[in-house]
């Protein structure tokens, strides 16, 4: 039984460590964004590998704040090339999904869901679990929908790691290729970029 509290005060602390990372990327983005960005444009004159470094970083801890990564890949039009953008983008939603997806996991929200919403949680896991790859890769296309959420849920539902990852690979591969390669043509037809 002395497993049980060291388990509860371990899920607190990822909670309250989740919570610290929300507050402090949700502060930076609503309050500090001129910084942030400045510190981002710094980062660009000075190399291209430190500005992908810090591109991507952003791009893992974004998905802790739920805050969508078009937002960045918006400003990344800007300052990177379509190409490079376009990978950078992809491992950082990867990368961030992945964290996501066992972070959900680590915190065992499956069990606190599974006694309060016992029989929406199994249709749901049977339905993700028959059609998880079309629902996973339309949710991660789908502008409006958060894929962070689908990540959470996948997680929690434990649904094969392989078949999320690939469903967000191509939802979100398809609709930030679309963005980016779209943005970076109508910057450059507006003579915006060079």
């Amino acid at each position: 039984m002395s497993g049980i509290p060291n388990r509860h005060k371990f899920r607190l602390a990822l909670l309250c460590l989740w919570a610290v990372v929300i507050a402090t990327a949700l502060y930076l983005f609503l309050f500090r964004r001129e910084s942030l960005q400045h510190e981002l444009h710094d980062a660009m004159s000075t190399s291209i590998l430190a500005a992908g470094f810090v591109y991507l970083l952003l791009g893992c801890l974004r998905g802790f704040t739920l805050i969508p990564a078009t937002s960045l890949v918006l400003v990344g039009i800007a300052f990177f090339p379509p190409v490079p953008l376009f990978v950078l983008t992809l491992v950082g939603i990867l990368l961030s999904s992945t964290s996501i997806y066992f972070f959900s996991e680590w915190l065992q929200l499956e069990e606190i869901l599974n006694r309060r919403h016992a029989r929406g949680i199994a249709r749901l896991k049977s339905l993700l679990q028959r059609h998880g790859l079309p629902i996973i890769i339309g949710w991660s296309f789908f502008p409006l929908a958060p894929t962070d959420i689908i990540c959470y849920v996948c997680g929690v539902l434990r649904i094969d790691f392989k078949k999320f990852l690939l469903g967000v690979c191509l939802g979100e591969g398809a609709i930030c290729g679309i963005y980016i390669f779209f943005g970076d043509s109508f910057l450059r037809w507006l003579k915006l970029k060079l």
